[in-house]
């Protein structure tokens, strides 16, 4: 990612200056954030991070003092200059790495929960269902723990 307000030089990208200005107060709540032992490890290099940019500390220096990236630097950066404070406390939002069960996959599962097993079987066991409603075992067994549904429940 390239930053905003960055030019290319003959050795790559370079950013022009980025000025942190600290509003009434801020140096006083990230001092408190650093100075804190309760403090989770992310927030408190965050607020050096913010707090140095503020001092005029160069990106280089941050970055040997901090032990963190320039991208890195210049993330926390950027977000202090728009969110303030609280935008350092709270980290970006994420997809799920699973997509949820469509509601034509719930049906299915509530519809072979209902009916009767396949072949000689006695019941539906959790892995037999998973396979033939083409879904993995655990999102099965999480669909089911929600509804408050037991695929052996129903017997011939």
């Amino acid at each position: 990612m390239i930053p905003a307000g960055s030019r290319i030089c003959e050795f790559g990208w370079m950013r022009k200056g980025v000025e942190v200005r600290l509003g009434p107060g801020d140096r006083e709540r990230l001092e408190a954030v650093i100075g804190s032992g309760n403090s989770p490890q992310k927030h408190v290099w965050r607020a050096r991070i913010v707090l140095l940019s503020a001092d005029g500390v160069g990106t280089m220096a941050i970055q040997r003092q901090t032990g963190k990236g320039k991208p890195t630097i210049w993330r926390w950066q950027e977000r202090f200059m728009i969110e303030g404070v609280d935008g350092l406390r709270h980290d970006a939002t994420r997809p799920s790495g699973v997509p949820p069960l469509t509601a034509a996959v719930i049906e299915r599962v509530v519809e072979m929960t209902l009916a009767e097993p396949p072949g000689e079987t006695t019941h539906w066991t959790g892995r037999a269902m998973a396979k033939a409603a083409e879904v993995s075992h655990r999102g099965r067994a999480f669909w089911c723990a929600a509804c408050n549904q037991n695929p052996r429940s129903v017997r011939k």
